[in-house]
């Protein structure tokens, strides 16, 4: 991959979390870049670290969390690289990125927009603080992007409220108010949850949309192996605040070789195969992060598992992009 397209690298971060005097180390030494026009798929079973990584690339995380080493690079088109793990959470600078540069669809769209305010209230004032708008061109700009979310009615709907909207509304609405001042970086965390299947593969649409026509960066969050075959370029997987392994769709998903990775797909029902199929949930359960497991973090769910495993591997390279970390594998040191 060329340098130049590539837009956030993310280099050895490590976020910990503080609570009644423990330490939770969430993202442990964590590598990855986002390029231009390319979805980075992140997936990872519930509380491995794909949504703290994200609130740490956007300067969201909370109080008691905090960037402990590492660095995130951002690389503006006007202002060339930028430290944003060196900006204030709630400095000029971070402020000014956030909402115009690099933009966030939270999860759940019920918590993430405010009920006490119309939706054309809420993308407008994104367009006010990073814009030079005046009013009438901030509801025009607003009904443009709810009519470019296949929202329909958007004059009447502009002026109405969260509860009025249904879920695939609301989910669509947030992609508006996300995509409102066109920015480099769009962070999807799990942007189809609780939809139906129908509404997902709007969404789909939209997002494969804004890539190819504003050449937007995704950084596509998700525990579901299906959202990331239909729109990930390339895919890191998540274990416990560790990347286990990382490549393009085609060599993760077609030659997975961390277990984790195995076992995640061989949970997944295949279409066509009918209701006989056998499917094998991973065993176990994710490890206390107080009282972690030595070495391999999934080594105690693991069928491979190995003296070996008493200590963390390396990241070895199998060709390609494609690396692991995983004694197993048989590659070749990074």
């Amino acid at each position: 991959m060329d340098q130049k397209d590539i837009l956030v690298q993310v280099k050895d971060l490590e976020v910990y979390f503080y609570n009644n005097q423990r330490c939770n180390k969430a993202v442990r030494g964590v590598s990855f870049d986002i390029c231009r026009k390319r979805t980075l798929g992140v997936v990872g079973e519930s509380g491995c670290g794909k949504s703290v990584t994200a609130s740490a690339i956007m300067r969201l995380l909370p109080q008691l969390a905090r960037i402990e080493k590492g660095s995130i690079t951002y690389n503006s088109e006007e202002n060339g690289p930028i430290r944003v793990d060196r900006l204030e959470a709630n400095g000029r600078i971070m402020r000014s990125l956030r909402g115009q540069e690099m933009a966030m669809i939270f999860q759940d769209p019920m918590t993430a927009l405010n009920p006490v305010y119309s939706i054309g209230f809420q993308i407008g004032e994104n367009l006010q603080y990073h814009t030079a708008m005046n009013k009438k061109e901030r509801r025009e700009k607003s009904v443009d992007l709810l009519r470019s979310m296949g929202i329909p009615a958007p004059e009447q709907r502009v002026r109405e409220y969260p509860h009025q909207f249904s879920g695939g509304m609301r989910q669509r609405s947030m992609i508006a108010m996300a995509m409102a001042c066109d920015p480099q970086l769009l962070i999807a965390d799990e942007p189809t949850t609780a939809l139906d299947v129908t509404i997902q593969a709007q969404i789909f649409e939209l997002i494969e949309k804004l890539k190819e026509t504003r050449e937007t960066a995704i950084m596509l969050i998700t525990h579901d192996m299906g959202v990331v075959t239909e729109l990930a370029d390339d895919v890191i997987v998540m274990y416990m605040g560790n990347i286990v392994e990382r490549g393009t769709v085609e060599e993760v998903l077609r030659t997975p070789a961390h277990p984790y990775t195995q076992a995640l797909l061989e949970s997944i029902p295949i279409l066509g195969k009918g209701k006989n199929q056998v499917l094998e949930p991973i065993k176990g359960s994710t490890p206390d992060p107080f009282n972690r497991p030595p070495g391999c973090q999934f080594a105690p769910r693991c069928d491979y598992c190995h003296e070996r495993c008493s200590s963390m591997p390396e990241e070895v390279s199998l060709g390609g992009t494609h690396g692991v970390r995983c004694w197993k594998s048989g590659g070749k040191p990074v």
